[in-house]
């Protein structure tokens, strides 16, 4: 049964999003700031977060890169607003979805079972591959990546991304194609997803992100000689 931790300063969200779930299956908790959740998140392992954004104490985007420091658990976003900008920066901080208020809460059962399955399949797959190209190593066992012998520090979403391009090294990926396999076939998201962490996963490989190549028109592909 999975557990998932909701956090919202609004009583009848938290308790509308707690009945759905439960009926789902799922354990529940409540936290009513981004404090609460961190202190936690501490103390208790989750499967799933729902975080509002606009919290007192310490807000949303706050609290989840607090989070994150030292756990590595699905993210999906509220927020009572919907600008581009606010997803994009949640994606940048590793958030896995975003939902704006007001929202159908079985729609939220959907995205929630989505991330939750994601996440199942990316951690149960054993993959046992250590690359280097240059000083850039990507060790996917270990979900590691070294730059130049320093530890790189991206998002989950960065990672996932990564390794599957280092996989398919060389093989032109469509960004439906990266939707499909990093995200997941049920992704709510489209293509602009695909080219936000490729940009920001570019960023994290520094000198090395030549590495990753733009298909106008397409998508990307990992060009190496290994």
């Amino acid at each position: 049964m999975a557990h998932i931790l909701i956090v919202d300063d609004e009583l009848n969200i938290r308790r509308v999003v707690r009945e759905y779930a439960e009926f789902e299956g799922y354990e529940v908790t409540e936290a009513e700031n981004g404090m609460e959740a961190v202190n936690l998140c501490r103390e208790n392992d989750y499967d799933l977060i729902i975080m509002d954004i606009m919290m007192p104490r310490l807000d949303g985007y706050s609290a989840c890169k607090e989070i994150h420091k030292t756990k590595s658990v699905p993210v999906i976003m509220l927020s009572a607003r919907g600008e581009e900008y606010d997803k994009l920066f949640g994606f940048e901080i590793g958030i896995d979805d975003y939902v704006t208020k007001p929202f159908s809460p079985k729609e939220l059962m959907a995205r929630i079972k989505a991330v939750i399955k994601r996440s199942a399949v990316s951690s149960s797959v054993s993959q046992h591959d250590k690359y280097v190209f240059g000083g850039l190593e990507v060790n996917i066992s270990g979900r590691e990546v070294y730059v130049n012998g320093e530890k790189a520090s991206m998002t989950p979403k960065e990672y996932d991304l990564l390794f599957f391009l280092v996989k398919n090294r060389n093989i032109a990926l469509s960004r439906d194609r990266l939707l499909e396999e990093v995200w997941g076939y049920d992704f709510f998201g489209d293509d602009r997803t695909v080219d936000t962490h490729i940009k920001m996963l570019r960023n994290s490989l520094k000198e090395y992100r030549s590495y990753i190549v733009t298909l106008r028109g397409m998508g990307y592909k990992f060009e190496a000689d290994q």
